[in-house]
């Protein structure tokens, strides 16, 4: 989906203006929070043992851009119940964390399964797999469970340069979507009859076919519509 954001841009300006540090990350991060909250509930579902378990909170799993052009990723619980400063405040503390070597046991996982040499690493990735993902059980002390990846997943790939991205669900994981946030750019737009050079972003999702299908990907993009129009609704508690 392409989206004229233009109003939705000027309207961080004046927020950062005012102080508070948002970015086009925080604004789709919340909204696709709120969206599973208020309009796609299927969305915040994982599949265990073929049955589709409702999630009972909403959290979020934002990969973020660390030193020397490595990705990392920040866990934000909770995050339709946050207000777009909160949201904010804590995902800047969280990449300072992240900065600083202080990473989260997903990103620690990550690491030492890199140090394994194939195919052992295939072997014990297939392991994992089907102890938390086909049988639903929890490994709380390596970081892997249900819940460990939030109940969506949230990339901006316009940050490193990146116009438009078709996403891959992430199997061990188990969310049922993964939202992509693109890079903007000028284009000519239709606006109230007349053709003007507008800023577009591009938005992209991938879905389980497993717990939801095209029309909840219509509901969200169009909650996500009514967002870019009045951003404010995120600086209220829902």
């Amino acid at each position: 989906v392409e989206l004229d954001i233009t109003g939705l841009e000027d309207y961080i300006k004046r927020k950062r203006a005012e102080g508070l540090k948002i970015t086009l990350t925080h604004i789709f991060t919340l909204a696709v929070a709120r969206a599973l909250a208020a309009e796609v509930p299927e969305l915040n579902t994982y599949v265990r043992r073929g049955n589709i378990i409702h999630r009972e909170h909403i959290d979020a799993m934002v990969s973020i851009l660390l030193k020397e052009q490595q990705m990392g990723t920040i866990h934000v619980p909770d995050a339709d119940k946050l207000t777009l400063k909160e949201v904010s405040l804590y995902m800047h503390d969280q990449i300072k964390k992240s900065r600083k070597g202080d990473e989260n046991k997903t990103m620690r996982l990550k690491g030492l399964v890199a140090l394994i040499p194939w195919p052992f690493r295939n072997w014990l990735y297939k392991l994992l797999k089907r102890i938390t993902i086909d049988w639903g059980f929890s490994l709380p002390s390596i970081g892997l469970g249900v819940n460990s990846f939030g109940s969506f997943m949230v990339t901006n790939i316009g940050s490193i340069g990146l116009d438009m991205g078709f996403p891959a669900l992430f199997p061990v994981s188990n969310v049922a979507m993964v939202f992509v946030l693109g890079g903007v750019s000028e284009k000519p737009w239709v606006v109230d009859g007349e053709i003007r050079i507008r800023r577009i972003v591009s938005l992209g999702a991938a879905l389980d076919h497993r717990a939801a299908d095209a029309s909840h990907g219509g509901r969200l993009f169009n909650y996500l519509k009514k967002i870019v129009l009045n951003p404010e609704i995120l600086e209220v508690k829902p």
